[in-house]
């Protein structure tokens, strides 16, 4: 993990981080979902993320994750910097960070951001453990226009990996896909509550270390300052 850390800063330092003719500094933090899930576990989920920098260069945290009633938070966690390669394109590396109980992994991270066609949005991330595993996820999310306030959005995410890691409940092969579709008010457009539903299941070895195979309700939050 230190050797990442290293490696994360010494792009940062040489990237001309700086913007020039006139690019500003800029940060964000956006609480994309903080909802609870109506399930059997009965848990609190959230996923965020922040930003600090300028228009090709920037630092990313991310934090996604539950706490299921009666357990411990499991959490996937990343800091990296990200810079822009193309029109609405940034490419990503640095450190990734998970918990799962009292386990928990670090990941070289590399990966890319951005908009597609049709303005669908598209994260994905390949992941490398010190051991030679390997992991990939993918997030994309569309939103889609009700009226200047109303807004559904359907999501979809996939992640798989190569060796079992039982530790973390986490299978060689498929692990995970889960399909959602929100339906949030904006009352501003920085703070709009949301009712969904989720369908979530794992597979191959995953489903063998943690069954799942849930659809359920959820209610939630999201703002961003």
């Amino acid at each position: 993990m230190k050797t990442a850390i290293a490696a994360l800063a010494f792009i940062v330092a040489t990237s001309s981080f700086a913007g020039g003719g006139g690019d500003i500094l800029r940060g964000s933090v956006t609480v994309d979902t903080l909802e609870y899930q109506f399930n059997d576990e009965k848990a609190l989920s959230w996923d965020t993320y922040a930003f600090v920098g300028y228009d090709i260069n920037k630092i990313y945290m991310y934090s996604e994750g539950e706490k299921a009633q009666g357990t411990s938070a499991q959490s996937e966690n990343q800091l990296v910097y990200s810079r822009a390669v193309a029109p609405y394109w940034d490419l990503q590396m640095g450190v990734g960070y998970d918990t799962a109980e009292s386990s928990n992994q670090t990941w070289a991270v590399l990966g890319v951001q951005g908009l597609a066609p049709y303005f669908f949005e598209i994260r994905a991330t390949l992941l490398f453990a010190a051991d030679g595993t390997a992991g990939v996820r993918t997030e994309v999310e569309y939103e889609a226009l009700i009226t200047q306030q109303l807004i559904v959005t359907p999501s979809v995410s996939v992640s798989a990996y190569t060796k079992d890691i039982p530790e973390m409940g986490i299978g060689s092969g498929m692990s995970n896909m889960t399909l959602g579709a929100r339906l949030r008010y904006e009352i501003r457009r920085e703070f709009a509550p949301y009712i969904g539903v989720e369908w979530s299941k794992n597979f191959a070895n995953t489903n063998v270390f943690s069954p799942l195979n849930e659809t359920y309700a959820v209610a939630g939050l999201r703002v961003w300052f």
